[in-house]
């Protein structure tokens, strides 16, 4: 559910919570207002919180040169220049 979706719910239950006056048998209209805006808060909350982590900018990086590296061998069994 994206940003969109989150408002539609806030919008859809701050009008069932404060303005109709439906009365339906069983179900308290109120009440499912009230619980929509704070499901479309909390996916608001999640939404933007995700968004910011996807935001992050990278600074442009310096180009890397790569330098061949020789090892001397000895012949004593080291190649890592650990055995010099």
């Amino acid at each position: 559910m994206g940003l969109g979706g989150c408002i539609v719910l806030i919008a859809v239950g701050a009008i069932l919570a404060f303005a109709t006056d439906w009365h339906l048998a069983g179900v308290n209209v109120h009440l499912v207002g009230f619980i929509l805006m704070i499901v479309g808060l909390i996916g608001t909350v999640t939404f933007t919180s995700i968004a910011r982590r996807r935001r992050v900018v990278v600074p442009p990086s310096a180009t890397v040169v790569e330098e061949e590296r020789h090892h001397r061998h000895h012949g004593d069994g080291y190649t890592d220049g650990y055995g010099i």
